[in-house]
């Protein structure tokens, strides 16, 4: 029963979400076995047995019903207890059961998924390969693992966790280490595929004369470069990392390797970027930034630490994420992707002309960022703030596409009501459209836009108004009205 539960769920994914769109969706994910902090609290709960193969039996079908087709051990190991059987070290799952390595392993097969081998930890989380009985543990974790597991139907590659910081230029000691793993990797398994995922986009510095060379003198077959979105290490992340991603994609376009990215697709339940502070989703318009921004620079492959545990399957039996938000994100996530990933707002290009607009700012073209300083917004005062439209001509019916930019930390809210209202003769309005524009609840770090749609209908339609109610200043950007 359990077996056909799996099978259907993959099905699922293969039936109704590998659809094509213009944006890239998630098709891998990390998977991570330990508790090691409060971060962990949600995905990795200490109440719940983490090393169930029952558990990640259903865990890895639900990842494939969200699309998902490779699998990435974070870690096969944790302070010098192993998820698999290991004759190096002690286990950490119960004896006289399959080890959850081996579950997770079995049910990607069943899935047809592809897995990522982990070679670490050797200790722990902050394994440094400077000292050489660190480096030698990986080596020898490697070795055994190729020998349990390298001829798996499921196993497909390593990963080596490796999570150098590639600004402003990625060292020596970093190009070294992973290619010393990589050249073991290779004498064991010459045919799987070696992928390292490094940060430090942010702070790069890809004008240095070494940037590139660098890159080009890794071993490995595949970078999926964290996008950093979710550790905040800017303030406005987003802007400057569309332009990194185009950076990257001219740096790979004359290397043998490819380019994914990892994104990250959390916030934080409290503290920033602190281990102190547990993971739970980001806003979906934050998450679907980034994908958008990876897609448009041509990765290969996107994938997120992590789908299983931030986004969860409602009514799964078996439960992890944060209580309110994990269930609700997967949701939103998934119908985006039956959508057609599609991008979550309207160019203005592909909207009607408007003679004119009482802040013509809101109709110029430009698009406003996620930074509260972009030239494209529009402060509108606390209050109401009433805008009239000039159509070109008359529609039966529009869509009316308003962005509005949500920044807690500055007291930037979205409205409490945006309402559309029509005219034939200027004089006399008729209301044809309101919403209350829905904020995610976790809004300490994140700056996201979310794009309202008004969809109205009247005789001779040429003549509009918009009226917004904001208990503080709102920012507008771009509103495009679609004939529909």
């Amino acid at each position: 029963m359990k077996r056909t539960l799996s099978l259907a769920l993959c099905l699922f994914a293969s039936a109704t979400l590998l659809l094509g769109g213009n944006i890239k969706p998630v098709t891998g994910t990390f998977i991570n076995l330990a508790y090691q902090d409060v971060r962990n609290k949600y995905t990795n709960p200490e109440g719940v047995d983490m090393t169930s193969a029952e558990l990640w039996s259903e865990k890895i079908a639900e990842m494939g019903a969200m699309g998902m087709e490779y699998l990435i051990f974070m870690a096969v190991a944790n302070e010098g207890r192993a998820y698999y059987p290991s004759q190096l070290m002690p286990h950490h799952y119960p004896a006289g059961v399959k080890s959850p390595v081996e579950a997770i392993l079995d049910a990607a097969s069943e899935c047809g998924m592809k897995v990522f081998m982990s070679t670490g930890w050797a200790e722990n989380q902050d394994d440094n390969l400077r000292i050489p009985r660190i480096k030698q543990r990986q080596m020898d974790m490697m070795s055994e693992l190729a020998t349990l597991f390298g001829n798996h139907e499921a196993f497909y590659g390593w990963y080596l966790p490796v999570e150098d910081c590639l600004g402003p230029v990625l060292t020596d000691y970093a190009v070294e280490a992973v290619n010393a793993l990589t050249e073991r990797a290779r004498e064991l398994t010459p045919h799987a595929k070696i992928l390292i995922s490094p940060y430090g986009i942010f702070n790069s510095n890809f004008s240095h004369p070494d940037y590139a060379r660098q890159i080009g003198r890794l071993k490995v077959d595949i970078i999926a470069y964290q996008d950093e979105v979710g550790c905040v290490r800017e303030r406005f992340p987003l802007p400057r990392l569309r332009e990194n991603w185009k950076r990257l994609a001219e740096i790979h376009a004359n290397l043998p390797i490819e380019m994914w990215a990892n994104c990250e697709n959390f916030t934080w339940e409290r503290g920033t970027n602190d281990r102190t502070s547990a993971l739970i989703p980001a806003a979906p318009e934050r998450f679907v930034a980034q994908l958008e921004a990876a897609s448009k620079a041509g990765v290969e492959r996107i994938v997120s630490f992590m789908m299983c545990g931030i986004f969860e399957m409602d009514n799964s039996r078996y439960p992890l994420g944060q209580p309110d938000l994990s269930v609700r994100a997967a949701k939103e996530y998934m119908a985006w992707r039956q959508q057609g990933c599609t991008p979550l707002r309207v160019a203005p290009e592909e909207g009607v002309r408007v003679a004119s607009c009482t802040e013509s700012r809101l109709v110029d073209g430009v698009i406003a960022e996620e930074d509260m300083a972009h030239k494209g917004w529009v402060v509108l005062p606390e209050g109401e703030s009433e805008l009239s439209l000039v159509l070109d001509e008359a529609h039966e019916s529009v869509d009316v596409r308003l962005g509005l930019l949500n920044y807690a930390p500055k007291g930037i809210a979205l409205p409490e009501k945006v309402a559309l209202y029509g005219s034939e003769d200027g004089e006399n309005f008729t209301l044809l459209a309101e919403v209350a524009p829905e904020a995610w609840s976790n809004n300490r770090h994140d700056a996201w836009i979310k794009e309202v749609t008004l969809k109205g209908s009247q005789q001779g339609l040429r003549l509009l108004k918009i009226k917004i109610t904001s208990p503080t200043e709102c920012y507008a950007d771009e509103v495009v009205v679609i004939s529909k």
